[in-house]
């Protein structure tokens, strides 16, 4: 099948988006709310995608390229080392400082912003992804940008309620914001501060 010019130049856009990505076919489809077979059709000419997936692909790709770059988390890094955390409190810290560096990001205006709007693969725990989910959300509205879609987390199905050092279940849920209650996620406000 002959490819026109302009197919030919959007393949050759893909092909560098992913390559820029540093991720694999699968990954960086997954990153951007595809499938990876879906994705190979459109690198191989034999279906069209929008200019804004195009766009996209690109934004998101330079963004994780960045971040690497620059030794900053993205959102898919975030997601894949709390999967990797060998504890629950080595998850939470990731988890934190993922937040942190997004949160400078948005401050900075940083081009590595654009790795955030990349969907994160799961953690391995829904808890997790909810939390991470709803503290990005957070940051994107207090920066006052548009949220990426992926951080529209659903509410638990069962309260989560991680243990705790020093509170209990009771102390720990009556000092819980809000906008985790709604999901039910119970962690105190102040086990969201960082220094």
């Amino acid at each position: 099948m002959e490819l026109d010019r302009d197919t030919r130049e959007v393949m050759a856009w893909l092909d560098r988006a992913l390559a820029d990505s540093g991720l694999t076919q699968a990954e960086f489809a997954a990153a951007l709310a595809t499938s990876a077979s879906r994705f190979s059709t459109y690198r191989s000419g034999r279906t069209r995608p929008t200019a804004a997936f195009c766009f996209r692909a690109r934004r998101i790709a330079e963004g994780l390229a960045a971040a690497r770059r620059t030794r900053v988390m993205s959102a898919p890094v975030t997601a894949k080392i709390i999967r990797d955390a060998e504890d629950e409190d080595w998850a939470w810290r990731m988890l934190l400082q993922g937040r942190d560096h997004l949160r400078m990001l948005l401050e900075d205006g940083d081009a590595a912003v654009s790795s955030w709007e990349a969907v994160p693969p799961s953690t391995g725990s829904a808890a997790f992804d909810t939390l991470l989910a709803v503290l990005t959300r957070r940051e994107f509205d207090a920066a006052g940008i548009e949220a990426p879609v992926w951080c529209r987390p659903k509410r638990l199905p069962e309260a989560w309620i991680p243990r705790h050092p020093f509170l209990t279940h009771v102390e720990v849920i009556a000092k819980t914001p809000e906008f985790l209650k709604e999901l039910n996620v119970f962690v105190p406000a102040r086990d969201l501060v960082t220094a």
